[in-house]
């Protein structure tokens, strides 16, 4: 079960960290979300926000810029909701479970330190918050992100990874798209993901996850 955003993000099985000198990475198994309990739909400061939206991951036809060598990722950018946070690296617990930035810290973002890093070939991930239940987090707008919506990530090397946002998907925690999300690809993608969808008030728990689907592009 996944704990993200109020909690911690919590992996069924234990996953293997991939080589710093390798384009792959072992597929983490299906996680779930859980927050602490905000009014599901109601936002901290009592709107109501934008119903989310799904879409597939967008197959491109433009050609897939080369793959950048590995880099530890410092920054993201995201100008289509306005979201600008440092970087963490987030690793496993003993328990097998991933770390995620503390709830105290609900506008940081972090990356799986285990997987490849934004610009590598393989599957980026880079996980935040979606609210506490004192405010809105870092990625409460993710829902809003569209295809054609860039991302960007300053990496400790100098360079920026700039992606493409492909697909945006509302999941529910008990049919994860586990093998879309962690899967190996063969050019430089990227996950970012929250937890979305309605409040479950008995298990404490939203019943969903929002993950955007994403591209490197030039």
């Amino acid at each position: 079960m996944l704990l993200l955003c109020g909690a911690t993000l919590v992996m069924m099985a234990t996953a293997t960290a991939a080589s710093p000198t390798t384009d792959t990475t072992d597929s983490p198994p299906v996680v779930q979300v859980v927050n602490s309990p905000i009014k599901p739909g109601v936002s901290p400061s009592g709107t109501t926000p934008a119903a989310s939206s799904s879409s597939s991951p967008t197959p491109t036809t433009a050609t897939t810029p080369a793959a950048l060598p590995r880099s530890v990722p410092v920054s993201i950018s995201i100008p289509a909701i306005g979201v600008k946070s440092s970087l963490v690296p987030l690793g496993l617990t003993a328990a097998g479970q991933i770390q995620v930035p503390p709830l105290s810290q609900v506008m940081q973002a972090g990356w799986y330190k285990n997987g490849p890093t934004p610009g590598e070939n393989g599957p980026a991930v880079i996980l935040g918050h979606v609210d506490s239940y004192r405010s809105a987090g870092v990625f409460y707008r993710l829902r809003d992100m569209k295809p054609g919506d860039l991302v960007f990530v300053a990496r400790q090397d100098g360079s920026t990874a700039k992606f493409q946002v492909t697909g945006v998907d509302l999941a529910s925690k008990n049919a994860f798209p586990t093998s879309a999300v962690y899967g190996n690809t063969t050019d430089p993608q990227l996950r970012l993901i929250t937890c979305g969808g309605s409040f479950d008030w008995t298990e404490l728990s939203y019943r969903d996850n929002v993950i955007v689907y994403a591209r490197l592009v030039d």
